[in-house]
């Protein structure tokens, strides 16, 4: 297949990209910037200049192509409706492209606040809808075109696909450690988080690409729960910092923004996923790759 990947140089997208063209796959990546475009020629895709506020290129990429990717997404946490209002028009700028189409449409989501007293699981259904909400509504604005012929298929991440290079969620926290000189952890820390290795992440968006059905809701979720106590201890460990906790008041003036995140239970099964794709994670869990050094540039910032 021909394949449109937004977000083609990113921390996933770029995994996503080498997987597909291992798999036979010609690929064509939105990118943004010269170095973007030169990483993603170096891993034998095509660059497609642009960004997501670049909707005729974005409209263009899909409409040229098999299938789509949709991993692109601003994150810029000062402004959550900036992103938020990109994300949702870059969705419905894609499903509109692919209508009556029958090609699919991997779009990128989330397990963060699926559910709060047990982890989620692919039936469980987005609250988030609506142009207002997180991530714009974007997962049901997309499962509605399956009624318009798009074969779309919710890939929700844990809250962090981790591995050497990773400068997300527990890169923040990492970086938090070495600045205050303690490895912490909210409250009890016994609110757990889910995690997967990027080259796990990677295998399943191409097996959602290559089989999953429309409206199909997929986890990739290697580690179901994880207390992020534990998390906050593998890191003192690995920076050889003593561990303590942070009163939930207190989270975001310890963390930044990332403090909100690191209080809430962000659990997610992917039981029903691994069963129906024959998905296996082989990568290192999270813990493994904090102890092996996977972190050691966000500590040196």
């Amino acid at each position: 297949m021909h394949v449109f990947v937004t977000g083609a140089s990113g921390w996933i997208g770029s995994a996503t990209v080498d997987e597909l063209i291992a798999a036979g796959h010609r690929v064509t990546g939105l990118v943004r910037s010269d170095a973007s475009a030169a990483a993603v020629t170096a891993a034998g895709a095509t660059p497609l200049r642009g960004d997501l506020d670049d909707l005729d290129a974005i409209r263009r990429g899909a409409s040229d192509a098999d299938a789509v990717v949709h991993l692109a997404n601003k994150h810029d946490w000062a402004n959550p409706a900036a992103s938020n209002a990109a994300e949702r028009a870059a969705v419905v700028t894609i499903g509109t492209a692919l209508v009556g189409t029958d090609r699919p449409f991997v779009v990128a989501s989330g397990i963060a606040g699926l559910a709060q007293d047990r982890p989620a699981v692919e039936t469980d259904v987005s609250p988030f809808s609506g142009p207002e909400a997180m991530r714009g509504g974007s997962e049901n604005r997309a499962l509605d075109f399956v009624d318009q012929g798009v074969r779309t298929v919710a890939a929700r991440f844990a809250p962090t696909v981790h591995g050497v290079g990773d400068h997300g969620f527990i890169a923040l926290i990492t970086a938090a450690a070495k600045q205050h000189g303690v490895s912490a952890y909210v409250g009890e820390g016994t609110n757990s988080w889910s995690a997967v290795h990027r080259s796990d992440a990677a295998r399943l968006v191409r097996l959602g690409l290559e089989q999953a059905p429309a409206g199909t809701r997929m986890h990739a979720s290697a580690e179901t729960a994880i207390p992020t106590r534990a998390i906050a201890e593998a890191i003192g460990e690995a920076l050889g910092l003593p561990v303590t906790s942070v009163d939930p008041a207190d989270a975001v003036a310890h963390f930044g923004f990332i403090g909100q995140f690191f209080a809430m239970e962000m659990a997610g099964s992917s039981a029903a996923t691994q069963e129906f794709l024959g998905w296996e994670p082989t990568g290192p869990t999270l813990v493994e790759d904090i102890a092996a050094g996977a972190y050691a540039a966000a500590a040196a910032r």
